[in-house]
């Protein structure tokens, strides 16, 4: 059933740049649905060989302002393609993959960069920036407990082992002073935006909501910017059109927290409209349905300005780092030198030699979800393997694999039984197309299905 826009929103609209009631009434009218995907280059690279490809999707329309981003001509069943599961790519509306242009515009691909994600689930600009950056390191943290799973599932299948999850209050993040080089903050807003994918949205819309997210946003923001660094950016974001929670919002922010606008360039894409905020002139960039493929958004750039602020600086204590003679077992799993390993109970992660101080310091001052990967248990000499290394990009090429065809792929996920031709005994990484999917224990008479349960498919 057809909903009615909500006319309080139609009206607070009218004076809003690139704004069109009729167009913008006739393309929510219109029963369209626009869906785009973003492959993950790192696990193209790693497993696959090939160009970025899809057996079953023409990938014949780029979104234009995001690598790797691609329109599809149809919305297909996403929980039946095995490539999914696999973290061989993500399913995202096009307009939030637009902060690849920012970071293009803004960030090096190599630089060193911190970088919080701070409302992260369920885990799209994150995969983002792990596909962006070579040697970020990314903080993912999701305020709501409950969305943190989605969080941890999304960012595992994605297999970057520089992506910390975390599970912690905006306030929380004071505790690290002039941290981060940089913080994403999609906020949680009023959602007028989505619209067109959520027609129950309309009913939940009001200017009363408007006014409760626009205080949330500015809660949310004040608590998390002591974080940031002297000249670190702010990339802000909402799904809402209303003026409060966008062009507002950065005014605020200007007024109150020493930051300056920064101007994007975007003269290479059409439909997406520049705006300017009231009070301090500050851009922004809308994206409105009836202009651009893809759904409502607003993006906008600012940077921090506090001389008094003094970095924060990492330390290696408090890890309990494996001496080489107890790695000597562990090695053998992963597919890169340069990590050492860490011991929390009998568990053993990955990490990065260079990214010890990090985790260690957040260790201290937040809850950390995952941080590294992690490999497994260890049973006196034996590792137990776990799935987080059976989907990582740095799995080894070592390990035995069994490639399966579509339909065991599916039996698979499923977490069914299955059967395996082969005389090989142990512990098996199954594959689809090259792209890991999970672990088997191949026995003398049977297959072991270690797919995790919570993720299994339940349907189709």
């Amino acid at each position: 059933m057809k909903r009615q826009l909500p006319s309080a929103l139609l009206h607070s609209l009218e004076n809003t740049t690139g704004f069109d009631k009729i167009k913008f009434a006739e393309v929510h009218d219109n029963a369209e649905q626009i869906t785009s995907v973003r492959f993950n280059p790192k696990k193209y690279g790693r497993f696959s060989g090939k160009q970025i490809s899809h057996p079953l999707y023409q990938l014949n329309t780029p979104v234009s302002w995001c690598s790797y981003g691609y329109y599809l001509n149809q919305r297909p069943q996403f929980t039946l393609d095995p490539l999914l599961h696999a973290g061989a790519y993500y399913v995202q509306d096009a307009s939030s993959m637009f902060l690849w242009e920012v970071l293009q515009q803004q960030f090096d691909v190599n630089s060193n960069t911190r970088i919080l994600d701070l409302c992260a689930a369920p885990g799209g600009k994150t995969t983002l920036l792990a596909s962006y950056f070579k040697n970020a390191l990314i903080i993912s943290n999701e305020i709501i407990k409950s969305r943190t799973n989605i969080l941890y599932e999304n960012v595992t299948k994605w297999g970057d082992d520089a992506v910390i999850v975390t599970n912690n209050d905006p306030a929380d993040f004071k505790r690290l002073p002039a941290y981060f080089d940089a913080v994403i903050v999609d906020a949680p807003c009023s959602g007028s935006g989505l619209f067109r994918k959520d027609a129950d949205a309309i009913d939940e819309w009001s200017l009363n909501n408007v006014e409760l997210c626009s205080q949330r946003q500015k809660r949310i923001l004040a608590d998390v910017l002591p974080s940031l660094k002297d000249k670190g950016l702010l990339i802000y974001s909402t799904c809402s059109y209303s003026q409060q929670e966008d062009e507002d919002m950065a005014d605020w922010l200007i007024e109150n927290f020493h930051c300056s606008s920064i101007r994007l360039d975007i003269k290479n894409f059409n439909g997406i409209t520049e705006t300017f905020s009231e009070k301090q002139n500050a851009a922004g960039y809308r994206f409105w349905p009836d202009k651009i493929k893809g759904e409502g958004f607003f993006i906008c750039v600012l940077q921090k300005h506090n001389s008094n602020s003094k970095n924060l600086k990492p330390n290696n204590t408090s890890l309990s780092i494996l001496k080489s003679k107890e790695t000597i077992n562990l090695q053998q799993y992963i597919h890169e030198d340069g990590y050492v390993f860490f011991k929390q109970q009998d568990m053993i992660r990955a990490v990065k030699k260079e990214f010890t101080g990090d985790i260690a310091l957040l260790q201290k001052n937040l809850y950390l979800k995952k941080a590294g990967i992690l490999l497994g248990e260890m049973k006196g000499n034996t590792l137990i393997p776990n799935h987080e290394l059976a989907v990582s990009l740095i799995v080894s090429n070592d390990i035995f694999r069994i490639e399966l065809d579509e339909h065991q792929a599916l039996q698979y996920l499923r977490k069914k039984e299955m059967f395996i031709n082969t005389d090989k005994k142990g512990w098996a990484l199954c594959t689809f197309l090259g792209f890991p999917l999970g672990w088997i224990k191949i026995l003398h008479n049977r297959v072991n299905n270690y797919y995790l349960t919570d993720w299994r498919i339940r349907k189709g």
